[in-house]
């Protein structure tokens, strides 16, 4: 029996552009919960910007942020992952000898990010409404910092592919280096991903990863969709996640339909 249902946003819950999950994707869930199994989102994006778009759902679900550097129950920090300020000086010093990405940190407070790109900043601040600071220069940010992430606003996934393997072969002994969308590469804090904060919120609800499902679209989601007992890949998720999964999905809301009737 599923006690649990946890689910990536962008390219998952998420689709076809999708900033914020539907009314439909909503109700289910509410019905969901109903019937007394809990609902995680677990997504790459920050803690704020997570609470704002589930809405009236907000306060009764969890989450995994910043693609598990946070584990959030009831506004209690279960899980804290931080990248060292030398790996993160080091990796800002890599990345800022290109000028065709942006980069962004994370800290639980707020994203930080350089104002040199007016359409990159539009898409943080008010495409996806996350709580942003502008700065001069992104490497005087001082910590501590939850994600270290890298965006191609124009160039798109063919050249996100090509840098990604120049970064996993630098810094994959120190940090795990993953896609997270087309046009985004993330640095996962070291000893966090969205597995090990899943099974912490687990060890907190006393449920069994056996008795989960999850779902997710990209290899920021490879540990989740391992941990649980039912995983679902996204039928467009990138090359290879599908062997990671149980099953391949057009869309999260016909599982969750099938979970509900279930139920009936």
């Amino acid at each position: 029996m599923i006690k649990l249902i946890a689910s990536d946003l962008d390219g998952t819950l998420l689709q076809n552009g999708a900033l914020v999950p539907s009314d439909y994707s909503l109700h289910l869930i509410e019905k969901l919960m109903k019937k007394g199994i809990r609902f995680v989102a677990a997504s790459g994006r920050q803690y704020q910007n997570l609470k704002r778009i589930f809405g009236p759902l907000s306060d009764k679900i969890s989450y995994v942020a910043e693609n598990g550097a946070l584990a959030i129950h009831e506004e209690n920090v279960l899980l804290r992952g931080v990248i060292s300020p030398e790996l993160t000086a080091s990796i800002i010093a890599e990345l800022k000898k290109r000028d065709d990405f942006e980069i962004l940190l994370s800290r639980e407070d707020a994203c930080y990010i350089e104002g040199k790109n007016p359409e990159f900043v539009a898409h943080i601040r008010d495409e996806l409404k996350n709580t942003c600071v502008v700065v001069d220069d992104i490497s005087t940010v001082e910590g501590p910092i939850l994600k270290i992430a890298l965006c191609s606003m124009n160039e798109g996934h063919h050249i996100i592919d090509k840098y990604l393997k120049h970064l996993q072969d630098m810094f994959d002994s120190q940090i795990r280096v993953v896609t997270s969308g087309n046009i985004w590469i993330d640095f996962i804090a070291p000893n966090t991903n969205k597995g090990i904060a899943l099974q912490r919120l687990l060890d907190e609800f006393h449920i069994k990863p056996e008795e989960c499902m999850a779902f997710g679209d990209q290899y920021n989601d490879v540990e989740m969709l391992q941990l649980v007992g039912t995983s679902y890949a996204m039928a467009n998720a990138a090359p290879g996640i599908s062997y990671y999964s149980t099953y391949v999905t057009n869309s999260v809301d016909d599982v969750l339909e099938d979970v509900l009737e279930g139920f009936v």
